[in-house]
């Protein structure tokens, strides 16, 4: 967990999601009613309590500026700017623009995206193209510089090393991809996995431990940097952040996104660098009924160096080092606008 500034005040208000599945048709979800359609209904109620909530407060406070980064508890209060005439500043991170995104940008002062302008529907003449801001530690790492941090992780430094991990909560399907196939990988490479907290014990009773090609972590706080920074290959979900982190390392990168995402927007993140050859894809789906798909891959980009320098390449065109500074001009702009 990242440091917190306790000088900074917090405020929370009440809010609510419309739940939608990409994967599932529309009439299936309606027949959810307990799981889908009361919670929304209920979720409509807490979102003009938080309109309300959030009046008050920005009455009270008074900003010069309100800034948002999607997701559906910033609703209330962007609305709530947009009619106390405050300016809005939105960041949408990923290449699939959110429902709350969409309807706030509608009286937005200034958006920055994380991807390409052409994936957004956001007016041009408001919108800038910052990516998404990432710690500094995230940089290319020499042949040498991984070799040295191989070694300080306990690896052989000449061997290959490939970093698969679901984000922080971890990924479950992809737990057991690697597990279905790990005797196999690491007659080619040593393997870290980061299962995820929810998902260490199983991975743990599922896997070898004492074995030095192979660690199991369920969580890493602290040296995540060096830890893709040293990696060969990093198998990952497709999260904005996530993916712009490895872009800043120049890091060859095989996605797998959860397709059952709300609006696909990890498939959608996905394909926006697979359409520049910055990255490999593997369907979740192919690979539940095929584990020996993941094998194949690591072992097809490991064997091709040109492939690995082409993909960290075109990957690395990607990174934005300056996006937080980006970011905070547009919000400064906008505050300053008589």
């Amino acid at each position: 967990m990242g440091h917190f500034d306790e000088t900074i005040q917090v405020s929370t208000i009440y809010s609510g999601k419309l739940r939608r599945y990409n994967q599932l048709p529309l009439l299936q979800q309606m027949l959810h009613l307990r799981t889908i359609v009361f919670p929304n209904i209920r979720d409509m109620f807490l979102v003009i309590i938080g309109f309300v909530q959030s009046l008050v407060k920005l009455l009270i406070w008074r900003p010069d500026v309100v800034f948002t980064k999607g997701g559906f508890v910033c609703l209330p209060i962007g609305y709530a700017a947009r009619l106390l005439r405050i300016p809005l500043v939105i960041h949408d991170s990923d290449a699939h623009p959110g429902l709350t995104n969409r309807l706030l940008a509608k009286g937005a002062t200034a958006i920055g995206t994380g991807a390409p302008l052409r994936f957004y529907p956001y007016p041009l003449a408001i919108s800038h193209y910052v990516g998404v801001p990432v710690v500094a530690d995230f940089a290319p790492y020499s042949d040498e510089r991984r070799r040295q941090v191989k070694q300080q992780l306990g690896f052989n430094p000449v061997r290959p090393l490939i970093v698969v991990t679901g984000g922080g909560l971890g990924a479950q399907r992809i737990n057991m991809a690697v597990a279905n196939v790990l005797s196999e990988l690491l007659e080619h490479t040593n393997v870290i996995l980061i299962s995820g907290e929810g998902g260490y014990d199983e991975m743990r009773s599922l896997t070898p431990q004492g074995d030095d090609r192979y660690q199991l972590h369920a969580f890493v706080s602290k040296g995540m940097a060096d830890m893709l920074g040293a990696a060969d290959v990093v198998v990952t979900r497709a999260g904005a952040t996530t993916i712009l982190e490895l872009a800043a390392l120049a890091k060859p990168t095989i996605l797998i996104p959860n397709a059952y995402l709300t609006g696909g927007h990890q498939l959608k993140n996905a394909a926006v660098y697979a359409e520049k050859g910055a990255v490999s894809i593997l369907d979740e789906k192919d690979l539940d009924k095929n584990p020996s798909l993941f094998v194949d891959e690591v072992c097809n980009i490991l064997a091709d160096k040109n492939r690995q320098q082409s993909m960290a390449a075109a990957f690395h065109e990607f990174a934005k080092p300056h996006a937080a500074r980006d970011m905070a001009t547009l919000i400064l702009d906008a505050a300053r606008r008589p």
